[in-house]
């Protein structure tokens, strides 16, 4: 079965506490969301089975159907199970996949000899696989034995996934791990039905010895080594395996994942096959992914939620993926938390009036105890989204931390030379070079105006250069990136359609001048004919309406010493997409971006871009 005779497709995301359905179907030759349903999760008590919760789900997809086509003889499901049908009729679909993050989705340790080498290479397999890292245990950590083996017995993980050591070298700090995992001798989180997954994918030649150690205790599995040498790393075989596991025993504890598990199909090489419930944050770093490959693209996304905040990026020109979990950074369980790491000063400088701290401290410790709850007032919004960009901001921070260039590759050194080293390589994240940055999460996608989502994610990751802003429109990703185990070309036509909402183009020169001087003239020849011309002084910002799928030719000369992405003081002749904000260009500075630190200097200057972009009413910006 082909992508053209894929006529309907249902996909589910079951989240912790919503699971969510949509209808994807083949219309006057492309792909399109056209509804989209949610009920109530069902996988605790007292219903105890999730299918119960997607059944649902389907159902309001069903009946929108019908409504929609005023064709009562829509059906998606017959005695409690979903149809699957080859036909174009009324009935069934051609196929149906699914995403999980219930039950508080892949929770996983991850152990290595070097913390900065094998360690990090480990977390990063895990976190691309979609888990959420526990801790990660190395020789070199510093901590006491017993307090590795007494960390791992309280941590309790789904799986442990074991890294250390390049192919053929000593094998002896490996061996030392094992026996501590050995000794903790650790119980699954779901049930005690089962022995605890383990996978080793180290140094081969300590195979046997990790046999010894683990394999009548765990239940031992065996893959290629993650960095087989130095500079090579090998994350895919690892992460295969994960998802494996994930299906077979994480899932398979939850209740009435089995019965769901039968019911994921599509096709697949060729024929009808089972398809794999997938953890949602692996699914959205699939469709990340996928988009990068199709358009050849550097992609950063960003999903900040009430507890975490998941960023994902495809950099570099072999497009390499990762993403990390800011688990302690969000808008809601977690707003104390970016209070404690950014301070009040960094949270305030965002707000455009004077604000006593106490009332900002009340406001986050009331969100707190009450996260569910959405700004009321005007003022409560604007410090909202004052805490948005903060959290967004060292989230993006941990995330280049992590997001490295391999340690070593450069310098042949054995193993025993490397596990004192303590930095890891440079980070892989470079904002200039980066074509299209997703954001999504509540903050973000439904912001009252598209315009506070663009400066949220402007101020936040200060793109460089020439950058498309976009956010997700419903959180669909999920869906997306296992429909693309399937078909690439629905995922991608859906993405880029109907779950994107273009917001426009960023254009930022990069460096700092005087702020008489101009930073940025701009030639921008509009679709109606007129044309944008002027000399911006450093410091400024312009928005320049230009609709979804419109685009300008620009002539874009940046200040002396400024760099637009061709090289300091180079022209740059390029087409600028338009979006539901438009244009902007912002010539606020980058390496380093400075916001005046008096208020009474500060407080003008946001008020002045404030109302250049149209963020909020005049009443709040006088």
């Amino acid at each position: 079965m082909g992508d053209t005779r894929l006529r309907r497709i249902i996909a589910t995301d079951c989240g912790s506490t919503t699971t969510k359905s949509i209808l994807i179907e083949y219309i006057d030759g492309e792909y399109r969301q056209t509804v989209r349903g949610e009920a109530p999760t069902t996988v605790e008590k007292p219903l105890n089975d999730v299918t119960k919760g997607v059944i649902n789900a389907i159902t309001e997809l069903e009946e929108l159907a019908r409504l929609k086509y005023g064709n009562p003889n829509i059906k998606f499901l017959k005695d409690g199970e979903i149809i699957i049908s080859d036909a174009e009729g009324d009935e069934g679909v051609n196929a149906y996949v699914s995403t999980s993050s219930a039950g508080g989705g892949l929770q996983m340790m991850v152990t290595g000899v070097v913390a900065k080498m094998t360690g990090e290479s480990a977390e990063r397999a895990a976190l691309g696989a979609g888990a959420i890292v526990m801790d990660l245990i190395a020789s070199n950590d510093k901590r006491p034995n017993y307090e590795k083996i007494e960390r791992i017995r309280q941590l309790r993980p789904d799986m442990i996934l074991m890294a250390g050591g390049v192919d053929g070298g000593t094998t002896k700090h490996v061996a030392e791990m094992a026996e501590l995992v050995s000794a903790a001798n650790p119980k699954p989180r779901l049930g005690s039905s089962y022995k605890l997954p383990v996978i080793y994918a180290g140094n081969t030649k300590a195979r046997d010895i990790v046999k010894e150690a683990l394999g009548d205790k765990t239940d031992l599995i065996i893959t290629e080594n993650i960095r087989p040498t130095l500079d090579v790393e090998n994350l895919g075989p690892a992460r295969d395996k994960i998802h494996d596991l994930f299906m077979e025993h994480v899932m398979a504890q939850a209740p009435g994942y089995n019965k769901l598990m039968k019911w994921t199909v599509g096709p697949k090489n060729g024929k009808m096959e089972n398809i794999p419930i997938m953890p949602t944050p692996a699914a959205v770093g699939n469709i990340m992914q996928t988009i990068a490959k199709m358009d050849n693209i550097e992609v950063l996304g960003v999903d900040i939620g009430g507890a975490t905040t998941d960023v994902f990026s495809v950099f570099t020109e072999n497009l390499i993926f990762n993403r990390t979990v800011s688990a302690n950074l969000g808008m809601s369980y977690s707003i104390s938390n970016v209070l404690a790491t950014a301070g009040l000063k960094e949270i305030i400088r965002w707000v455009p009036f004077d604000i006593d701290e106490s009332e900002l401290r009340n406001m986050i410790k009331n969100k707190m105890i009450r996260p569910t709850t959405i700004p009321q007032k005007l003022e409560e919004l604007v410090l909202e989204q004052a805490i948005a960009k903060e959290a967004l901001k060292y989230a993006f921070i941990q995330h280049k931390e992590f997001a490295t260039g391999l340690k070593g590759s450069q310098q042949q050194r054995g193993i025993d030379e490397a596990f004192s080293q303590s930095v890891s390589g440079g980070s892989i994240v470079n904002m200039m070079s980066l074509d299209l940055l997703v954001g999504s999460g509540g903050v973000l996608s439904h912001a009252p105006r598209r315009n506070q989502s663009a400066l949220m994610l402007i101020d936040a990751f200060l793109p460089e250069g020439i950058t498309r802003l976009a956010v997700d429109s419903i959180f669909m990703m999920p869906q997306l990136g296992v429909l693309a185990e399937i078909s690439e070309k629905a995922a991608t036509e859906v993405f880029k359609k109907d779950c994107l909402i273009y917001l426009g183009t960023c254009v930022a020169p990069v460096g700092k001048i005087k702020p008489d001087k101009i930073a940025l003239s701009a030639k921008i020849e509009l679709p109606d004919g007129s044309v944008f011309e002027e000399d911006i002084k450093f410091g400024e910002m312009r928005l320049i309406p230009l609709g979804v799928g419109e685009v300008a030719k620009a002539t874009l000369k940046p200040g002396r010493g400024l760099d637009l992405g061709n090289g300091r003081n180079q022209e740059v002749v390029t087409e600028l997409h338009g979006g539901v904000v438009g244009i902007i260009l912002d010539t606020r500075g980058r390496q380093p971006f400075e916001l005046p630190s008096e208020a009474s200097v500060r407080v003008p200057l946001l008020k002045k871009w404030m109302r250049e972009l149209k963020i909020y009413p005049e009443e709040i910006l006088k």
